[in-house]
């Protein structure tokens, strides 16, 4: 291998760790955005926590989850601090926050709409 090569080399590898490294210190999911300490998802969508669930489990099931998707974590998704992993009824992957499972909701329609603030007395907006 030639020193050019050997430099190239060298600059992928630390650009791959470097990245790797960014995402980790970031200390949230792919995916997941803080603006102004209020959580969104990859498409910027709000999300939102359920006063129905306890940590670690979701009861958000049938049409409570048509309404309110829940935030899928892929099946090689890790805890990493206050993040964590539940797994629901049918099996499936949900990322949670302090223990507390994260959703979405049907109504909110584009990128910051908070329709589901306050639903019910309980949903609210995941904060961090």
């Amino acid at each position: 291998m030639n020193f050019t090569n050997l430099a190239a080399s060298a600059f992928v590898l630390t650009l791959g760790v470097c990245s790797t490294a960014s995402a980790q210190m970031s200390g949230m999911p792919a995916g997941v955005k803080s603006m102004g300490g209020m959580l969104t998802d990859s498409k910027g969508m709000t999300l939102y926590t359920f006063d129905k669930d306890t940590a670690g489990k979701s009861n958000c099931n049938g049409q409570c989850l048509v309404n309110w998707p829940a935030l899928i974590a892929d099946g090689n998704a890790k805890a990493m601090g206050d993040w964590t992993v539940v797994t629901r009824d049918d099996g499936s992957k949900q990322w949670a926050l302090k223990g507390m499972p994260l959703y979405t909701f049907i109504q909110d329609k584009k990128p910051g709409d908070m329709v589901g603030e306050g639903k019910g007395g309980v949903w609210h907006m995941a904060k961090l």
